[in-house]
């Protein structure tokens, strides 16, 4: 690589991991907020909800690479060309295709990137999140576990604890069955303990007193306990196994997928296979942004009023490009056969790259010549 490449990637890879980090931030917080409320709800700590948004990163990268590294080639060409450093090495010249030399390593970089994140690490972070939130959603412990509150960790369930002690105690417990459909069960006890046990959770309650009444009848019966168990193993849903995600299926098991594969994920085989090639489809994509913006600014000029009609010009042809995405996303997920289709919105990027490469190159030509014919023009 020239001094020009490494000068033009070099700020384009600086600039693209400013770019990055803003808006990996803002999607972060979005996603942080719903799984904030979702975790605390269930009585999760701090670090539970630390680890569960650190999952969601890689996914969130895939989303907001591509725009980081439009933005940031737009800058960088944008303050080129205000800069007249484009201008001359233009002058000197160098062609379009060597001016956007360093932006297609700069996409190759990209690819490689997304390759590996949406086909080892996005799988992989996925697979995590949903064995710890299926962790989590059968840790009833947690639901308990907030004192001077009345919660209810399942249907019919009512509990409140005045205080819980440092050594995990509970003092002064209330709760209410209400999850039959004839009676309905009040316990209260002085303490009470949460403890593990080979069927599942049970809560173990001191000096306290049942009271059952019989909607039916209406009768209600009253005893007293020196010590009892409770088994709210019951509570916990038992779905059996967890359910497998395509997102975190490999993608070679993804794009050879058949129908007993389809079956087990309870997904169509043309959403399984659409998964797949995507992911591969995605990875081809995320080298053209960059080089739409700077083959669009490079058919600008120079101007005091900067180029803001390429800038617009280059938006215009990205936005096009993700109703591409969504076009053959919602046609190839109806029909197993088109699953090419998701190699459809890298195709359209990579036309659109050539077709202003070779305006810009037919540009350049036609100054060159009407430079030519001035300077052989007769005094």
């Amino acid at each position: 690589m020239g001094r020009y490449d490494r000068y033009i990637l070099t700020q384009l890879v600086g600039l693209f991991g400013f770019f990055s980090l803003v808006l990996v931030s803002v999607y972060w917080i979005e996603a942080a907020v719903e799984l904030f409320g979702e975790l605390i709800a269930d009585g999760q700590n701090l670090g539970v909800f630390l680890e569960f948004t650190a999952l969601t990163l890689p996914e969130i990268m895939l989303l907001v690479l591509p725009v980081a590294s439009f933005v940031a080639t737009l800058y960088v060409f944008n303050r080129m060309i205000n800069e007249s450093e484009l201008v001359v090495l233009q002058t000197a010249g160098l062609s379009a295709a060597r001016l956007l030399r360093p932006v297609f390593v700069f996409g190759l970089i990209l690819s490689l990137l997304v390759l590996i994140l949406a086909n080892i690490l996005a799988p992989a972070a996925r697979e995590q999140f949903n064995d710890r939130r299926s962790e989590v959603g059968e840790d009833v412990t947690g639901r308990f576990l907030r004192e001077g509150q009345f919660i209810h960790p399942a249907d019919g369930l009512t509990v409140y604890i005045r205080e819980i002690t440092e050594l995990g105690e509970f003092r002064d417990l209330f709760l209410q069955d209400a999850s039959g459909e004839d009676v309905e069960v009040t316990y209260t006890a002085t303490s009470a303990l949460l403890v593990r046990s080979d069927t599942g959770p049970r809560l173990v309650m001191f000096d306290g007193m049942a009271q059952s009444l019989n909607r039916v009848t209406g009768r209600l019966s009253t005893v007293q306990f020196a010590d009892f168990a409770y088994d709210i193993g019951a509570l916990i849903a038992d779905g059996g196994p967890r359910r497998m995600d395509s997102r975190e299926m490999s993608t070679l098991a993804l794009i050879t997928a058949d129908t007993a594969l389809a079956e087990a994920l309870r997904d169509p085989l043309a959403e399984v296979l659409y998964e797949g090639h995507d992911r591969i489809g995605r990875a081809l994509f995320v080298m053209f942004p960059p080089l739409i913006a700077a083959a669009t600014l490079m058919l600008g000029h120079f101007s005091r009023f900067g180029v803001w009609r390429q800038i617009l010009i280059a938006v215009v042809l990205i936005v096009p490009l993700q109703v591409v995405w969504n076009w053959a996303e919602a046609t190839a997920t109806r029909d197993a056969s088109l699953w090419p289709l998701a190699y459809l919105q890298a195709a359209v990027a990579a036309t659109i790259t050539l077709t202003l490469l070779g305006l810009a190159a037919a540009r350049r030509r036609r100054k060159s010549g009407l430079m030519r014919r001035l300077r052989e023009a007769p005094a």
